[in-house]
C-alpha cells in the first residue's frame, strides 16, 4: 500500500480555493447516500488525474479580518502575517504539492505578496528539511481581458502562472498534468497487519485519558484545556495475539468553530486517520451528552464507510439509578438514528469502569466487518424480504429483486440484480439492511448496496 500524495490550497479569501477544491474532489462520485442530521463541510477530499489518486487539502482563506479580532486585521500588520506564515508553515509540512491561488480579476494584491514572500523564506529549506513545489495559480482567467493579465503575476517570483477558471474547468487539465508532473516517487510501505482503531470526538472528551488507560501507561499528555492534543498519535499494542495499533487524534469541532492554522490541520490529520483506521471509537461525554458534533462526526466516519463504537466516557461523573443507562442509550440511538447498529459502552476513563470492553468490542466489531456471506444464504434472506415487503410501487411499477451475491467484505457490499435500480428508494434499503442485520449481526459495521440492473 503506498500513501496518496497531498496538495494543499494556500490563498487569501474569494479567490476560488473552494471552487478548485470541489472541482478536483469532484472527478470521484460521493457513494454514500443522504443521511439526515449530518454536515459535510469538506476540509479534505480525494481526487484522481490519469490514474493518480491524490488528497487535497484546503487551508480556508487567510483572512486580514479574521474571527475573533476585535478590529480588522490589516494586511502587513504582525497580526496578518503571523496567521498567513502559520498556515503556509502547516500547508508546507503537510502537502507534497501547493497550489498558489489568485485572482485574475483582481491582479496582484498586497495579502498575495505577503503569502508569496513567505512561501519562498520556506523554499529557501533553512532547517534542511524538504519542502515542497508550489504552483503559482491565477484563478477567474474566464475571458481574453482577464488572461492578458495573467503576465502580471510573475511579479510574484513563483514561477510560471497557471492561468484557469475553476467555475468552467477551463485550463484545468494543463494544472493538473504539471501538477501530478511534481509528485515525488512513491514508495511501498511496509505491510502493517494490525487492526486500526482511532479514537475520534469533539475536544475535551477524555480522549487522551481513554487512550493512557487503554495503554496501561501515559502516552499522550492529558489536559483538561480543549484542543491539547495537535497531532494524530500512534500507539502499537497486542490484545491477545491480535495485533492492534490505537491512533488518538485532535478533537473535532464544526467547520466553523475551527480555528485557522494549527487547529485546522489538527482536523485535517483527524479526517485523514478516520479514513485510514478500521474502525472508529466515537468518544461522547457523559456529562454534556450527545450534540450536533456527535452527528456530524458521525457523518464523516459513515462517508469513509468505516465501522464504530460509541464510546460514553466520564460516566463515573454521572448520578445513577436503575434506568440511567438505559435512558441514555435511548437518547443516543435518538440522536444518532443512522448509526442505530453500533455498540454503546459507557465507560469512565478516570477510573478504569468497562474500559477492558473496548478494545473486545471493537475487534469483535472488525471482524463483522470482515465477513462473507455465502450466496444461497444470502439469497434466502433477500427474498424472504421481499417476500414480507415488496418495495412502494412508482408509476405503476414495483422493484423486483432476482439475485444477490456479496461482491467483497471491509465493508460487506452486495450487488442486487434487479428490474429497475432507480425503483430501490432509501427507504427499501434501509428495510433490508435492517433484514440482513437481523439474520447475519454485522454489529457496528455500515452495510453497502449496489443495485444493478438484469439485462
Amino acid at each position: 500500500m503506498t500513501r496518496k500524495p497531498v496538495v494543499a490550497l494556500v490563498g487569501r479569501p474569494n479567490v476560488g480555493k473552494s471552487t478548485l477544491f470541489n472541482r478536483l474532489s469532484g472527478t470521484r462520485d460521493a457513494i454514500v447516500d443522504d443521511v439526515p442530521g449530518t454536515t459535510r463541510d469538506r476540509l479534505f477530499g480525494h481526487a484522481e488525474w490519469c490514474g493518480t489518486e491524490f488528497d487535497i487539502i484546503d487551508t480556508g482563506g487567510i483572512d486580514p479580518e479574521a474571527a475573533g479580532q476585535k478590529t480588522p486585521l490589516s494586511v502587513g500588520s504582525a497580526d496578518f502575517i503571523s496567521e498567513i506564515k502559520t498556515q503556509a508553515i502547516l500547508a508546507v509540512e503537510e502537502a507534497d504539492v501547493v497550489l498558489f491561488l489568485t485572482d485574475a480579476s483582481t491582479g496582484v494584491t498586497t495579502a498575495d505578496r505577503e503569502i508569496a514572500q513567505i512561501l519562498r523564506r520556506l523554499q529557501k529549506n533553512e532547517n534542511g528539511k524538504r519542502t515542497p513545489p508550489v504552483l503559482l495559480v491565477v484563478n477567474k482567467a474566464d475571458s481574453d481581458n482577464l488572461r492578458a493579465n495573467v503576465p502580471e503575476f510573475y511579479e510574484l517570483g513563483m514561477g510560471d502562472p497557471y492561468p484557469i477558471s475553476a467555475i468552467h474547468g477551463t485550463e484545468t487539465g494543463d494544472l493538473l498534468d504539471a501538477l501530478c508532473a511534481l509528485f515525488p516517487e512513491q514508495e511501498e510501505e511496509e505491510p502493517d497487519d494490525s487492526v486500526k482503531i482511532a479514537i475520534v470526538g469533539r475536544p475535551n472528551v477524555g480522549k487522551s485519558s481513554l487512550l493512557n488507560r487503554l495503554c496501561g501507561e501515559d502516552r499522550v499528555i492529558v489536559s483538561n484545556i480543549p484542543g491539547t492534543t495537535r497531532d494524530a498519535i500512534d500507539t502499537k499494542l497486542m490484545v491477545g495475539d491480535v495485533p492492534v495499533t490505537l491512533v488518538d487524534t485532535a478533537g473535532i469541532r464544526r467547520k466553523g468553530k475551527v480555528e485557522a492554522g494549527v487547529e485546522k490541520y489538527s482536523v485535517i490529520r483527524s479526517m485523514r486517520v478516520i479514513e485510514e483506521a478500521d474502525v472508529s471509537l466515537l468518544v461522547i461525554d457523559a456529562t454534556q451528552g450527545v450534540s450536533t458534533q456527535e452527528a456530524h462526526i458521525a457523518g464523516y466516519i459513515l462517508e469513509a464507510w468505516k465501522s464504530v463504537v460509541v464510546v460514553v466516557n466520564k460516566w463515573d461523573a454521572i448520578e445513577k439509578d436503575t434506568y440511567t443507562m438505559q435512558q441514555f442509550t435511548e437518547k443516543i440511538r435518538k440522536d444518532l438514528n443512522f448509526l442505530d447498529y453500533v455498540p454503546i459502552l459507557f465507560v469512565s476513563a478516570k477510573t478504569g469502569q468497562r474500559t477492558n470492553q473496548i478494545l473486545t468490542t471493537a475487534l469483535q466489531v472488525q471482524e463483522q466487518r470482515l465477513v462473507r456471506i455465502p450466496t444461497s444464504a444470502l439469497n434466502d434472506a433477500i427474498h424472504e424480504a421481499q417476500d414480507k415487503h415488496h418495495a412502494t410501487s412508482k408509476s405503476g411499477r414495483s422493484l423486483q429483486m432476482y439475485y444477490a451475491t456479496q461482491v467483497r467484505s471491509d465493508p460487506p457490499t452486495f450487488m442486487i440484480y434487479v428490474n429497475d435500480p432507480d425503483l430501490a428508494h432509501f427507504t427499501y434499503k434501509r428495510y433490508l439492511e435492517n433484514q440482513l442485520r437481523e439474520r447475519f449481526g454485522f454489529i457496528g459495521t455500515p452495510i453497502r448496496f449496489v443495485f444493478k440492473a438484469r439485462r
